[in-house]
């Protein structure tokens, strides 16, 4: 359960967003408004008015990077506070309003933690491209794994192939943590769907994969943040054990309900552009959290 080196987590006077984490993807041109449309702003005879030739598109402003926070002093010391409560306790309330400050004390609120998860949103598109989407800003097929790959391997060594794939070793811990949250997404893909080809995935297989692989990294940075709290609290071992189930239960839950969200507003992780999709379904999961901070 959980990662294979729990530390003490980050301290204060160190940015918020390591330098290394992927930056959020460009935007895309707003939808046409309904004057835009066929039979808008046209004089009111269906006919549109005539485009003006040396008219220009008026340019995007250059983004501008905000300032990444550098975090205060005892941080996580909010969050540690509940969760060693929950450690003892077992009481969820006290669990919820640790991932609680562990957003707004720890990262500074919902938008600061969306910045810092930029790589798991980063990755899960590459996870996407890799398994047969367009989740990566490509073209479909580009960055696709070639089928031919798993012919004659077993699927552990499939898997294994599809995260160096993806998220090849690069010396950060966030690198290990995704490598091994992809694995896990496949692995809990092919508990549900037994029969998925892994390089040849349904899109309601690849929408799973994708929503899996972000809650699990979700949780995985948690626990590399604040699992050594839990386990030192805990009473036993084997109720460490539970209390992380029960974290990481909690979090797969605010992660699916965030997607679930995404859907019904008409955005899936099959429809392209799984970075942002991603980067949004975090934000709403962090804000459910944020919620509970006090």
């Amino acid at each position: 359960m959980g990662t294979s080196q729990s530390s003490a987590g980050p301290g204060g006077g160190v940015p918020m967003v390591p330098p290394w984490t992927p930056p959020p993807p460009p935007q895309s041109p707003p939808p046409p408004q309904d004057g835009e449309r066929d039979g808008g702003d046209d004089g009111g005879d269906g006919r549109q008015p005539p485009a003006n030739p040396q008219a220009q598109p008026a340019a995007a402003p250059p983004a501008v990077a905000r300032p990444v926070p550098l975090a205060p002093s005892g941080r996580f010391g909010g969050a540690r506070r509940s969760l060693g409560d929950f450690a003892k306790t077992g009481d969820g309330r006290a669990m919820r309003r640790g991932l609680g400050r562990y957003v707004s004390g720890g990262y500074g609120g919902a938008d600061t933690a969306t910045r810092r998860f930029g790589g798991t949103a980063a990755t899960a598109g590459a996870l996407d491209a890799a398994l047969g989407g367009a989740g990566a800003g490509e073209a479909a097929g580009e960055g696709r794994l070639d089928p031919a790959l798993a012919s004659g391997r077993s699927v552990e060594e499939v898997m294994d192939a599809v995260v160096e794939a993806v998220r090849p070793i690069d010396g950060t811990q966030d690198a290990e943590a995704e490598r091994a949250s992809i694995r896990d997404a496949l692995s809990e893909l092919l508990t549900r769907f037994p029969e998925a080809d892994l390089l040849n995935l349904e899109p309601e297989q690849r929408a799973y994969v994708i929503e899996r692989f972000t809650a699990i990294d979700v949780f995985r940075r948690v626990d590399l943040d604040l699992g050594k709290t839990l386990r030192d609290k805990a009473p036993s071992a084997i109720t460490a054990l539970s209390r992380l189930k029960q974290v990481k239960d909690y979090v797969k839950e605010t992660v699916a309900a965030a997607f679930r969200k995404m859907r019904e507003a008409g955005r899936s992780v099959t429809s392209g552009r799984v970075n942002q999709i991603v980067r949004d379904a975090l934000r709403e999961t962090f804000e459910v959290f944020e919620g509970y901070s006090e």
